[in-house]
């Protein structure tokens, strides 16, 4: 019997993404693919990403990268997925006649079958796809198509199967999970949801929120944080700005006056949480003193976590053609204050834990220290725990580490 090809993927972009590439995985390998690294596949997947300018050129420089390895008989075929498929799957074929086929929206959520692609001790969970919002600046729900909440059940039994993994740490996805259930008859939400989880979790010993949208946060869903010691004490919660006039140029649900008082509520529910916002900057219209205004907020809140991105103006959204587009050079200005105040004020967060004992996951050997996490660091995205230890420690293992130096972003901790 003829040998089936071997399948590599590349996943571009976000969490979200990456589970659909396990998704795609699962169902090849279920089909009796073979999935190998990237550099010994005979066919090579793409999962795209679109939602920026950045992010657009990445997805376009990895496919010309392997059309060249194509072209020296390396690749057999390449197939690009996803996000910038969705959006310009007409202009890509004609514009690049080496890829065999373009695949636009992934519909594998209910996939029996994942393929792992994150490290073995932690994973995602999307519980949702698409976006409720309508924010003037994001064309997600142009490319990712009406709010769709997961089956309940569905996700249920990929708690349990995760729980039998015994995983360390599930990380709970969607473009904006606080969304979930508004399209379902069953009359549940984020909150009602999570309760179920963690009773099926018992063997996971952390369940991380990612993406809540301030306008949705409900009283129950912080007093269940709070009282659920497997559910980090971390709030991801994109604010985007803090101007009145800029907010409704967004097209937000929240005024700066509902932004301060869920920050206040949910520091006053969950003393001990680390709360992280992104925001933009260089919005069109937005004035020196709009953009000061921000800037002083983030000085007086002082999150504990904090990503900053320059507007990009992308066809197809609502914001494309608003006038007075802010020019580059001070958007860039504008990012390198927003990124020079928040690390002072991560520097001095971190400063406050010096001496102090803090609970680490153990991802990686580096050197001869190890690289871990805090219950306030996301995969990927936040700071590093570096930590010594006499004793040998493996991916996955939760540590006492006493904290010996503090850095940035950083700590430095000994076993």
């Amino acid at each position: 019997m003829k040998d089936k090809l071997k399948i590599g993927i590349l996943s571009l972009g976000c969490p979200r993404n990456l589970t659909d590439s396990e998704n795609i995985l699962g169902r090849l390998n279920l089909k009796g693919y073979s999935v190998v690294d990237i550099n010994k596949a005979d066919v090579a997947l793409i999962n795209t990403c679109a939602f920026i300018e950045d992010a657009k050129k990445e997805s376009i420089d990895v496919i010309l990268e392997l059309a060249e390895l194509k072209k020296t008989g390396k690749l057999k075929k390449i197939i690009v997925y996803g996000c910038l498929t969705q959006r310009y799957k007409d202009a890509l074929r004609k514009e690049l006649p080496e890829v065999d086929a373009f695949v636009g929206r992934v519909s594998l959520n209910h996939s029996l079958k994942r393929f792992p692609i994150t490290p073995k001790h932690y994973a995602y969970l999307k519980i949702c796809e698409g976006c409720v919002n309508a924010c003037s600046f994001c064309i997600i729900p142009k490319i990712k198509g009406k709010f769709c909440s997961l089956p309940v059940d569905s996700i249920l039994d990929k708690v349990d199967r995760f729980n039998a993994s015994r995983l360390a740490e599930l990380n709970i996805i969607g473009q904006d999970i606080t969304g979930f259930g508004i399209d379902l008859d069953v009359g549940i939400d984020l909150a009602s949801l999570l309760a179920k989880v963690v009773k099926k979790a018992n063997h996971i010993h952390w369940i991380r929120l990612l993406y809540l949208n301030p306008s949705r946060i409900t009283d129950r869903l912080l007093e269940l944080i709070a009282k659920e010691e497997k559910i980090c004490k971390y709030i991801d919660l994109p604010i985007q700005h803090i101007n009145g006039r800029i907010l409704k140029l967004m097209n937000r649900k929240t005024a700066r006056k509902d932004i301060i008082k869920t920050i206040d509520k949910i520091r006053k529910t969950i003393p001990q949480v680390a709360l992280r916002t992104s925001v933009i900057v260089g919005f069109p219209g937005e004035t020196d003193k709009e953009f000061k205004e921000l800037l002083k907020f983030i000085a007086d809140v002082q999150f504990e976590r904090l990503g900053a991105f320059t507007y990009s103006r992308e066809e197809g959204t609502r914001a494309y053609n608003l006038k007075d587009q802010v020019p580059e050079k001070e958007k860039l200005r504008r990012l390198d204050l927003i990124m020079s105040k928040q690390q002072d004020i991560s520097r001095q967060i971190n400063n406050r834990l010096m001496g102090k004992t803090v609970e680490v996951i153990v991802e990686e050997k580096d050197n001869g220290s190890y690289l871990g996490r805090t219950q306030y660091d996301a995969p990927e995205v936040d700071g590093l725990v570096y930590v010594n230890s006499k004793k040998r420690l493996f991916a996955g293992d939760f540590v006492k580490a006493k904290i010996t130096d503090t850095l940035e972003y950083d700590l430095v901790g000994e076993v």
